[in-house]
């Protein structure tokens, strides 16, 4: 065997002995999302007559009907969601609900403020430079936002740094411009089409080992004695 060749086989051979640890993929994704949704659940909770209002009221809100029972569903889904996320237990199931919240969420609420949420404040390295480049128009007006959130930023900064406590407000972190775009939520929609095609990961989720007893179980019934016909 040639040189290149044995070395591919050995870099092959490293690369399928760490599929033994491919359980901890499902699990990263299981413990990001559970207290993402889980604290959104919370929050509609604990202001669910706002929450309502802002399902149901066309003019500020979203202005789907049966607000009361949506809110009611998105907050039971996120809640319930983010538990059993957490649990690894029935994690492909409960994926589909809280992939339906995301698409609610991208399309009724983000959609018409692009991708970014957090605005960029530098055209230069703007990731939207190279798709303007192409002359895409959305990433071209992405580009003159940044020069606009870029230039409003300085002004912000100029007005506290002169008469304000500059350095205590931004002790926390810096001040930026909130665009709301549907970047978090497709993010999170993609990370649960992951988990609802693979589903919770070996070892350290419930869905496995439930699986594992319930294959158990149609083994013995499977090898027990079947009587004998008249």
């Amino acid at each position: 065997m040639s040189l290149p060749a044995l070395a591919g086989s050995r870099v092959q051979a490293l690369l399928d002995r760490a599929r033994s640890l491919d359980f901890l993929t499902p699990l990263a994704l299981r413990l990001y999302l559970a207290p993402v949704f889980f604290s959104a659940g919370l929050n509609k909770l604990t202001a669910f007559d706002a929450t309502v209002a802002w399902f149901g009221n066309p003019d500020w809100g979203l202005g789907l009907p049966f607000p009361w029972l949506m809110a009611f569903m998105a907050t039971a889904t996120e809640l319930i969601g983010g538990v059993l996320l957490l649990l690894g237990l029935a994690t492909r199931l409960i994926s589909v609900p809280l992939m339906a919240t995301m698409l609610v969420a991208i399309f009724a609420v983000h959609w018409p403020n692009g991708w970014f949420a957090i605005a960029p404040s530098n055209a230069e390295t703007s990731m939207a430079r190279p798709l303007a480049a192409l002359g895409i128009p959305a990433a071209k007006a992405s580009l003159e936002n940044s020069s606009g959130v870029n230039e409003r930023l300085a002004q912000a900064r100029g007005l506290l740094q002169e008469h304000g406590h500059y350095d205590w407000l931004t002790e926390k972190g810096t001040f930026v411009v909130l665009n709301n775009g549907i970047e978090f939520a497709a993010t999170y929609l993609l990370m649960l089409m992951v988990l609802f095609f693979h589903g919770a990961g070996r070892f350290l989720s419930l869905d496995y080992w439930v699986s594992r007893f319930l294959t158990a179980s149609d083994r013995e019934s499977v090898s027990l004695p079947q009587p004998e016909s008249c």
